[in-house]
């Protein structure tokens, strides 16, 4: 997925009311980005880091930027809008690059499921069970190379590991796939600390018959792609 309009370089003034952060582009100027992500940001958020910026003319948007990457400059980049994942997979999958899922010719996304909850892709093809996929972005990383998930307590998240595991006991494909926005890991980890509520019901979703795909990131200013296929850590 490339981005549709270039990014741009920024500084980092705060992270605010969640879906807000000021900035300074190289120009001088301050500006306030959308933050599309309801996350804590660990480590992500402290005020100076360089971040891109994606700008927009959309006269029924309030703000002009979108707040996209996080540049580590070091030559490593963390993806902070937790939408993208849904935008890169949906792409991927279309064009068969998910080897565990390219027997699947029908996409649907958003489809009603469960208790009141939508599946992100539910992938259909004759001759196989249908399957129901969640996809998490994944931006945390406390210990080098390991990219964790959640950031932040999420109830919503462990009530889909729930709606999933129920679909797996009744014979469908339940998969969640953890899509790692960072160019710096090379596995994928539940942060039990911070959240066990969601740990444990990943692990009974599990024993359910739950199957976990974790996939690292290509990331630059131009845009996201999927990588390669990574081990998860239970």
């Amino acid at each position: 997925m490339r981005f549709p309009t270039p990014l741009v370089p920024a500084r980092l003034i705060r992270r605010y009311k969640r879906f807000l952060a000021d900035c300074t582009l190289e120009d001088g100027r301050e500006v306030t980005a959308h933050c599309a992500n309801p996350g804590s940001m660990m480590g992500l958020a402290e005020p100076g880091m360089k971040i891109w910026l994606e700008p927009n003319d959309d006269p029924k948007k309030k703000l002009k930027f979108g707040w996209r990457l996080v540049d580590h400059e070091n030559g490593h980049f963390t993806g902070v809008d937790t939408s993208i994942p849904n935008r890169v997979l949906r792409a991927a999958l279309e064009a068969g690059e998910i080897p565990a899922l390219a027997d699947y010719g029908t996409v649907r996304a958003e489809v009603k499921y469960g208790d009141r909850s939508r599946i992100d892709f539910l992938l259909s093809e004759p001759g196989l069970p249908d399957a129901y996929v969640e996809v998490k972005s994944v931006t945390l990383c406390r210990t080098p190379g390991l990219a964790e998930f959640p950031d932040s307590v999420t109830a919503r998240g462990a009530r889909h590991m729930e709606e999933l595991a129920a679909m797996a006991r009744a014979g469908q494909k339940a998969v969640v796939f953890f899509l790692a926005q960072r160019t710096d890991c090379t596995a994928v980890a539940p942060a039990g600390d911070i959240d066990p509520g969601y740990r444990a019901a990943l692990q009974t979703a599990l024993e359910d018959g739950l199957e976990v795909l974790a996939v690292s990131c290509e990331i630059s200013p131009d845009g996201i792609v999927p990588a390669k296929q990574l081990p998860f850590q239970v």
